[in-house]
Parts: C-alpha cells; sequence; structure tokens
C-alpha cells in the first residue's frame, strides 16, 4: 500500500475492504445507511440514486424515502479499517461531463429515465434500453422539434386570438355605442312625455285659477254695486225723512214700498278656493300612474348575445328576424352558430312565467324553453332528450318536439302563441294566444336554469314578443 493518503485504492483490494466499500461510489462507506433489502450504500450515495428512482441500486426492489436506517456496525469497521490501513477514499470530483455517483465520463444515455449515464450505471439501470451519446442526441432532438412545432402552432393560434379578442373590444364599443343610443332615445322620449304631462297639469292649474278669480271678480263688482244702490236708497230716505210731517206722513207708504231689498247678502261661495288635492297631491304617484301609456313592459326580451349570426334583433330586443347576410359579431361561448337560434335574457329556475310570441305567417318557426347548457356550437336535433322543449310548424304541420315528433291538432292557423312555464309543478304548456286554446303540456324535472328559445326561421317575417299588460295595485 503506498504512503500517501490521497492515493487511489490498489488494484487488487483485500477481502475485508471489499466488504467495506460501497458499491456506488466505490470508495470505504461514509456514513453506510441500510435497506429493508438488506443492502448498503453511503448515505450521500443514495441520496444521489434518489434522483433517478427510489429503488435499491443493486437489486432494483422498491422502498420508500425514510426506511433507510443508519447501519452502526459497518460503520464502525469502516472507521476502524480506515484508521488501521492509514487510507482514506478517493477525492475525485465530478464535473459536468462525469457521473455524480461512480466519478465516470457520461457515454451511455437511459431512454426511460432520459439521463446520460456511465458505464458503472450500467446495473442501476439493467431493464432500461440504453443508448450511446450519438445515438440518444438525436432521439432527444427529434421530441424536442416536436415540441417546438407544437409551441409555434400555439403561437399562431394565439396570434389569432388576439386578433379575435381585439375584434371583441371593438364589437364592445359597438355595442356600448348601440346601447347609448337607445338609452338617450328613451329617456327624451319619456322626457318629452314628462314634458307634456308638466304642461297639461300646469294649464288645468292655470285654467281653474282664472276661472276661480273671474269668479270673485264678478261677487265682488256686483257687491260694489249694491253698496251703490243701497248708498242712494239710503240718501233718499234720508231727504224724505227730512220733510214736514203731513207730506211724510202722506209719503210713507211709497217710501216704504222703496225702502224693500230683496237681494241676498254677498257670502264666500263653496269651491270657491282652487283644488290644491286634485293639482298636487300625490302628484309624483299620479304622474308615473299617467306615464302607463308611454310604457311598453315585456315579460321577456331577447339575449343578442346568443343570437345566430343569420338573425337581426331590433333596438328594444323584442323582435327577431332574418338578416339579409351573416352579421359580423364575436364567436362568443354563448352564441349560437350554426343552428339559427337565439334565447330570452332572464333564465328562471322556479316560478311561474307566461309570455306571448307573435308568429304571424312565418311558414317556419319553433318556440319553447331549453336548458342553460343546450348545445351553442354545434347542429343538433331540436327535441326533449336534447334539452329542448319546444312546438314548432314546418310544411304546414304543428308539433311538439319530442323523440317521437308528436303532431298537434290545429284547425286555426295560429298568429300568437302563448308559453307557460311552471318550474315547480314541472310543466310548459303552449296555447293558441288569440283563441285562448290549448294545444299541448310537456313535463319534465327541470334540474337546471330554464331559458325562453326562439327559432324565427329564415324568413323576413319578424318574429315579435307581445307586451304584457300592466296594472298599478295600491294598497
Amino acid at each position: 500500500m503506498a504512503d500517501s493518503m490521497d492515493e487511489d485504492m490498489p488494484e487488487e483490494p483485500l477481502p475485508l475492504q471489499l466488504d467495506l466499500t460501497c458499491p456506488v461510489c466505490h470508495n470505504i462507506f461514509r456514513d453506510p445507511v441500510l435497506l429493508p433489502c438488506t443492502h448498503s450504500f453511503c448515505r450521500e450515495c443514495l441520496q444521489k440514486s434518489l434522483q433517478f428512482n427510489k429503488k435499491c441500486p443493486l437489486c432494483r426492489e422498491l422502498f420508500e424515502e425514510g426506511q433507510d436506517i443508519s447501519n452502526r456496525a459497518l460503520s464502525s469497521a469502516s472507521e476502524s479499517f480506515l484508521k488501521q490501513e492509514n487510507w482514506r477514499p478517493s477525492q475525485k470530483r465530478a464535473s459536468e461531463n462525469t457521473c455524480p455517483l461512480h466519478l465516470k465520463p457520461l457515454e451511455l444515455y437511459c431512454e426511460k429515465d432520459e439521463v446520460p449515464v456511465c458505464v458503472d450505471c450500467v446495473s442501476l439501470h439493467s431493464t432500461h434500453r440504453l443508448f450511446s451519446l450519438r445515438d440518444g442526441a438525436p432521439m432527444c432532438k427529434r421530441e424536442l422539434e416536436f415540441k417546438v412545432q407544437i409551441f409555434e402552432k400555439k403561437v399562431e393560434s394565439h396570434k389569432k386570438m388576439t386578433h379575435k379578442l381585439s375584434n371583441v373590444v371593438e364589437y364592445i364599443k359597438y355595442q356600448a355605442g348601440q346601447g347609448e343610443t337607445q338609452i338617450k332615445m328613451e329617456f327624451e322620449r319619456l322626457h318629452k312625455a314628462l314634458v307634456t304631462e308638466e304642461a297639461l297639469r300646469l294649464k288645468a292649474l292655470a285654467t281653474e285659477e282664472e276661472q276661480k278669480v273671474a269668479a270673485i271678480q264678478e261677487m265682488i263688482s256686483n257687491t260694489n254695486k249694491d253698496v251703490v244702490e243701497l248708498k242712494e236708497l239710503i240718501e233718499t230716505l234720508k231727504r224724505e225723512m227730512g220733510n214736514e210731517d203731513l207730506p211724510l206722513l202722506q209719503n210713507f207708504q211709497n217710501l216704504k214700498r222703496k225702502a224693500q231689498w230683496t237681494r241676498e247678502d254677498p257670502c264666500l261661495p263653496d269651491d270657491s278656493l282652487l283644488n290644491m288635492g286634485r293639482h298636487v297631491g300625490a302628484l309624483s304617484f299620479n304622474i308615473w300612474k299617467n306615464m302607463k301609456g308611454h310604457v311598453k313592459y315585456n315579460p321577456v326580451v331577447l339575449n343578442p348575445n346568443t343570437a345566430s349570426p343569420w338573425l337581426s334583433l331590433n333596438a328594444d330586443l323584442t323582435s327577431v328576424k332574418e338578416s339579409s347576410e351573416r352579421l359580423t359579431a364575436p364567436d362568443n361561448p354563448e352564441r349560437f352558430d350554426p343552428c339559427v337560434f337565439v334565447l330570452g335574457v332572464e333564465g328562471y329556475t322556479s316560478g311561474k312565467h307566461r309570455w306571448d310570441v307573435i308568429v304571424g305567417d312565418n311558414p317556419k318557426w319553433i318556440v319553447g324553453v331549453c336548458k342553460e347548457s343546450v348545445a351553442r356550437k354545434k347542429k343538433f336535433t331540436v327535441s326533449t332528450n336534447r334539452g329542448v322543449w319546444c312546438i314548432g310548424l314546418s310544411k304546414g304541420v304543428y308539433t311538439a318536439l319530442t323523440p317521437e315528433r308528436t303532431e298537434l291538432p290545429v284547425q286555426q292557423r295560429p298568429e300568437r302563441i302563448r308559453i307557460k312555464l311552471n318550474i315547480d309543478k314541472g310543466e310548459v304548456s303552449f296555447w293558441d294566444g288569440g283563441a285562448a286554446k290549448h294545444l299541448v303540456t310537456l313535463t319534465h324535472t327541470f334540474d337546471e336554469k330554464m331559458f325562453p328559445i326562439f327559432g324565427p326561421g329564415l324568413y323576413s317575417t319578424p318574429m315579435i314578443l307581445a307586451p304584457g299588460k300592466m296594472a298599478v295595485h295600491t294598497s
């Protein structure tokens, strides 16, 4: 044995030295640990091996981290051997091109673990396919090239999505402009109605004021005339009373007849003041009540974000018809395309709801309700088993769109269809709204939000949502 402590192990190690040599680093054990399979390794060597897998480096038996225990007997024997032989392990250090466990050149590539290994690592990868570095590198390059192609496609799709999102921003601005115009027009219309109402009420107040003042002025004029006549009568009587006794007595009966006043004394008549209760009493409520004639109520309005690009909606979202050309609209998840449908804005999860649809003389249409989860981006057969409860007209036949396609006996062509939805009872019924005649009732346990659905067909005649009745209730 050489004297230097930095020299490598001898080429022919002693039997005891072999027993005290770590099978991974081929040096005398340092802080050895024992695995459940009874094999021992340096603690540091085992930790490095764990970077590949949780198997014993010798027998490849699986073990859980933490099952290793310190092998104190082997540690003591190793320390004694080192002291006795004045020997210590090689101080070689791994470089980037050497194996961190065996400190040998990395010359092979493990296909399964996807790491380069040295020749001494072969026992650690006995069940794996190993290649030379020259053969392994092209394999990795091919896989990375495939990844590059995927990412390049993602870049293109992201660019397209950026373009779509930019179009959505422009469409949102377009929607905002439309909404602003509609809001201003509606407030202007209501403002004009309020100005007209204000003018009528002010005119009524001024007219009554004029009438009441004129009546009192007439009374004042008549009373003043009476005062003048009374004064003249008083002067006449006083003058006659100044005559001699005999002429006074001779003229007494004539004077007595003249001294008669049959007119009633003036007094303030009833209802002489303004009726302020009629003019300003509960003013805001009465104005609101009179505004009913200027307000239209629709129990259902359309949701333009769900409308097929082939449908055109009016400004207040109460009618829909075919668009002469495909509209430019974002392909948002809610929108029907290619199916030509549109939903109502509000969905229902409970209660009773009713609305009328004016279908007119359209030769083909569909109306009813559907689940919120109904398909939007693919064609589907309208049926109850697809989450749609509807009736429709096609080729002159009225049909309940159930899987068996139930034909409805309709004697007179209905121009108004009434839909009644009772979520709690699990019913949706259809009526001839003009004749108030029941057509059909479909039943189902509605387990998600339900929306009105409209399919006007590709015709220029609009499908119109009829306004509902309004009433003012007080208590």
